[in-house]
Parts: structure tokens; sequence; C-alpha cells
């Protein structure tokens, strides 16, 4: 329907929104070439850092003979020592014969006092069986301080058809309960459920004494997840109490299954079985390697009976 107020053809006329006291949209000022300058870079090093940081620590990166032997020697960086063993140990598996030049290195290398250069090591000597120097050193760190490098050590001394550390092996399908390394009260926990690395804080403990502003950091002695944590903050606890108890993780389990499958016997299968058909949320390929180690177990008892 046509507007009254317009005659036919008529073009209605707009008002002027400053003539109406309106205030006009004010534009808004561009960004300054040295602002977007400082923008990008800022961008950039968000994206740039991760990656810097990735690559410096992924134990993937192929290293130079130089850089290797650089690295191999760097005691000030335990990383570069076990980036440079891992190296070695893959190019071992390859059966490149330049390799053994570092072999006495590996050797040397067993009494490190960092957990992680003594485990990572003990993998790389398991990776040729037919060095002697190799199997003395292993049977050595069965006596080591750290559950991880002495259950390494007995994984590694497999290959050498050498069941010597078959309880270490045994120990590791186990899980790791955790006490207190001494008397005092429980100042923060880690939820149940949570996964944790070897060496990661559990607990925390303060003095009993309310005057001195001491903590105590209770760490896992393996890698895996925690199942429970049998304290609460603000418990008091004694020298040896349980706080806690952590699952293996699934690398370290298959690793010992695939161990009982050749050194195993019918009195292990209780270890076993658990990870063929009672533990839950577990990877297939724990459930099948556990299946096979049982399988392989019953044949050859069977073999040995008959």
């Amino acid at each position: 329907m046509q507007n009254p107020d317009y005659p036919a053809g008529a073009v209605p006329v707009v008002a002027n929104p400053a003539e109406e006291g309106e205030v006009p949209k004010r534009r808004h000022p561009r960004m300054s070439v040295r602002n977007r300058i400082l923008f990008f870079v800022t961008a950039w090093l968000i994206v740039l850092m991760p990656f810097l940081f990735w690559w410096n620590t992924w134990f993937g990166r192929q290293l130079s003979d130089a850089k290797l032997n650089q690295y191999l020697h760097d005691q000030q960086k335990p990383r570069h020592i076990q980036h440079a063993l891992v190296q070695i140990g893959d190019r071992m598996a390859r059966h490149e014969a330049s390799v053994t030049k570092y072999y006495p290195e590996l050797v040397a290398l067993a009494p490190f006092p960092a957990d992680e250069i003594r485990n990572t090591d003990a993998w790389a000597m398991g990776q040729d069986s037919s060095n002697p120097a190799f199997h003395e050193a292993l049977l050595k760190m069965l006596r080591d301080l750290s559950p991880m490098v002495r259950g390494n050590a007995a994984l590694a001394l497999v290959r050498f058809g050498d069941a010597t550390g078959k309880p270490e092996i045994m120990s590791l399908l186990q899980p790791s309960k955790i006490t207190a390394p001494k008397g005092g009260r429980v100042l923060d926990v880690t939820r149940p459920g949570t996964p944790i690395h070897q060496n990661g804080l559990v607990i925390k403990l303060g003095s009993d004494d309310q005057n001195k502003n001491e903590t105590t950091e209770v760490r896992s002695a393996i890698t895996g997840r925690v199942r429970s944590i049998e304290v609460h903050t603000g418990d008091r606890v004694r020298t040896g109490d349980e706080l806690a108890v952590i699952d293996p993780g699934a690398e370290q389990v298959w690793e010992a299954l695939r161990a009982l499958h050749v050194i195993g016997n019918l009195n292990d299968l209780p270890a076993v079985l658990p990870y063929e058909r009672e533990l839950p949320n577990l990877p297939d390929r724990i459930r099948q390697q556990a299946s096979l180690t049982e399988k392989v177990i019953r044949e050859r008892a069977g073999q040995e009976h008959n």
C-alpha cells in the first residue's frame, strides 16, 4: 500500500544525521608499521619456541658422527648423552659396523649418576648380544639402586640368553608402592588416574615441626599411572607409611611380557594372566602379548614334560 504522506513518484528526503544531533561513527586508527611488525614477530615466536624445544629434545633427530661424539661426552647436559645413546642403539639394531667404536663409552656410562642415562645405556647395550663386556656390565647393573635401571638391564640380558634378571622382570609387572621417606604432614597429593613419568611428583610432605618450612617431594620410581592415593591433604604420616600405588606403564608391561615369552615358565603365569583377562583399560597389544606369552609358556612346559 502506498504511503499517503508522499505523493506518487516523490522521493522521500533522508535527514542528515549531523543535523539531527547524531554523532557520526569514528574511524579507528590503523596499526602503525612498528606495532604490526612487533605483533607478527610475537606471533611467530609463539609458534617457533615450542618447535625449537621439540627439535632439541626429540631423540629421533639424526646426529652426524661429529655431533654424536660431542653429545656423548656432554657431561653438563644428560639429555644430550641420552640422545646419543638412542642413536647408537638404533645403529646397533641396524648392525652398522662403524658404531662399534662407541662400545667402550657405553660400558663406561654404566655407573653414570643420572638414572635416565643408566636406563638408556642398559637398553643400548642390549642391542648387541655378542659383546662380552656388555654382558658383564649388565649383570652389575642388576644391583643398581633404580628399579627401572635394574629392569632394563634384566630385559637386555634376555637377549644374551641370560635369565639371571628374571626376578626384576617379574617386578616390572607389579604395581609400585610408594612409602613415606620420613614423617610429616601431607601438603598436596596427585589425583588417582593421573599418568606419571619416572621421577614424577606424587605427594608433598611438610615438616612435623611447624616452625620449620621444610617440604619433601615424594616421587614415582616408575613410569605409569596412579592407581590410588592412600592419604589426604592434612594427614600426618610416619616413616614407612604407604602413600600411593602406581600401576606400571604399558611399555614396561609389554617388554616384560615379551621377555617372559622367552624365559617364562608355568610359575610365572599368575603374573601374566591379569594382563590378559582382569585389568581394565589396557591397550589391545598388551592383552594380545599376554595371551601369546601364556600360550608359548604352556607349549614350552608341555614339550619339557614330554
